[in-house]
């Protein structure tokens, strides 16, 4: 695995794996639900993937719109490619909410709705309330 699927949690922030890339609950959630979606390569830039690799890319964010919308019904989503830090293929997956969202004992507001996420800002969660978000999100994607 590469230094990026390290820097977000892999393994332990796996939601679902898959051949080429991973599916993490990103550990600082800009809005209830934020996923880092990363490939499982060496690669630098987009245009250096597979065939494969890309195939695979679409049937996954399916699954990811599919999941997010079961579980926190988003109103738009956000898919932010930027490795400027982290080089290696990823995206940042931000579903956006016009109003707020409930998990467990939580009220989460996207704070920027309508413009563009600020990946600086995070919702106060501790660590147990991740691991539950996580598990949650597992849970669903078994019945995806």
């Amino acid at each position: 695995m590469n230094t990026t699927l390290v820097k977000f949690g892999y393994p332990n922030s796996v939601i679902r794996s898959y051949v080429y890339w991973s599916v993490l609950l990103r550990p600082q959630q800009v809005t209830l639900g934020s996923l880092i979606l990363a490939n499982h390569s060496d690669s630098h830039a987009f245009g250096d993937l597979l065939a494969d690799e890309i195939v695979e890319l679409s049937s996954i964010t399916k699954d990811i719109e599919s999941v997010l919308t079961r579980c926190f019904k988003y109103d738009k989503i956000n898919y932010l490619m930027l490795m400027m830090i982290d080089p290696h293929v990823h995206f940042h997956v931000i579903p956006r909410y016009q109003d707020a969202r409930q998990f467990e004992s939580l009220s989460m507001n996207d704070a920027y709705w309508p413009g563009p996420p600020d990946l600086g800002h995070k919702i106060d969660m501790t660590q147990d309330q991740l691991n539950l978000l996580q598990q949650y999100l597992i849970e669903h994607w078994d019945i995806n």
